[in-house]
């Protein structure tokens, strides 16, 4: 598994000298990830040896169907020619294979099926799908934007920087430090936690900040999935995944209430036995099927990789 493939990588292919070197060149969007995919690869060079097949399966690929309207920034346009300044997307891995499976599971037609991915964990995305082809995502140039997320703060007004790096006397380095690590339903609940059982907990409890930060996450998923309805002109399912996704389900009745425009109706008994397991929890009468499924990246490189060296 590789996380960056840029504009260079659009589907995973056989690891040869030539691609080792596009992704070491594309570590700079990458710092923490690529250099160590790297690694990886020549230690199973000293392993197994140079003679047998090693497959990159980049997070990025999945999302490289998008067009320009969704992955160009409203800045000056030589810093995408010369640096590649643009959305990129990641847990491609994950949204490829929910995506593709909510198709099959709820019987849509591959060809049309619109899909909206909710990959909810500590790092968080959502994607939206034609046909098993992603339109649009939700994290950026790297995985800090979009959604809250556990410890990274998801989108914000970007003058915050300058605003906190002048008051705080920070480099920006320390600020997207802050951004990255301490930031997301972490921050926002003033250090509670970063584990979402915590925050239930919590907020449970009566402490009401937990319960402000829970809402705010379960707000800002439900404004995506909204904006995702409308660039693709309707939905046929939403899908929840990951730790989160797949497992907290006292999340999902909470995102749901913000969904009844869609005529999306919510079987919360359903939900509650969806747990880990593959399950629809909308009611036969919801306009819009809402599924979990379970994510399975570790599957879906197995397929890419035995569709490459068969």
């Amino acid at each position: 598994r590789v996380v960056h493939g840029g504009e260079k990588f659009k589907e995973s292919c056989l690891i040869t000298p030539e691609v080792v070197k596009a992704i070491h060149d594309l570590s700079p969007l990458a710092p923490l990830h690529n250099p160590a995919a790297i690694l990886g690869i020549e230690a199973s060079y000293k392993v197994f040896g140079q003679d047998k097949p090693n497959v990159a399966v980049f997070d990025t690929a999945f999302h490289s169907t998008m067009p320009p309207k969704a992955y160009m920034y409203a800045i000056p346009y030589e810093y995408y020619e010369k640096y590649g300044v643009r959305r990129y997307g990641f847990h491609g891995t994950s949204h490829s294979f929910v995506s593709k499976e909510t198709i099959k599971f709820a019987n849509l037609d591959p060809k049309t099926a619109k899909v909206i991915v909710c990959h909810l964990g500590n790092g968080a995305s959502i994607s939206a799908s034609v046909g098993g082809k992603c339109v649009d995502t939700s994290m950026g140039l790297t995985p800090l934007e979009g959604l809250i997320m556990g410890t990274r703060s998801g989108d914000l007004d970007p003058a915050i920087l300058e605003f906190l790096c002048n008051h705080e006397n920070l480099t920006i380095s320390e600020m997207l430090n802050i951004l990255n690590k301490k930031s997301g339903v972490l921050g926002m609940s003033g250090g509670i936690s970063s584990d979402f059982r915590d925050l239930n907990a919590a907020a449970n409890d009566g402490n009401e900040i937990a319960k402000v930060t829970l809402e705010a996450y379960a707000y800002r998923v439900a404004k995506y999935i909204g904006a995702y309805t409308a660039a693709m002109n309707g939905v046929d399912a939403i899908t929840f995944t990951a730790g989160v996704g797949e497992n907290a389900a006292w999340l999902r009745p909470m995102v749901a209430k913000y969904l009844g425009y869609l005529g999306v109706e919510l079987d919360e008994a359903a939900s509650e036995k969806a747990c880990g397991v593959e399950g629809i929890i909308s009611t036969p009468e919801s306009k819009v099927k809402l599924c979990v499924i379970p994510t399975n990246e570790e599957l879906a490189i197995a397929r890419e990789t035995l569709a490459l060296v068969k």
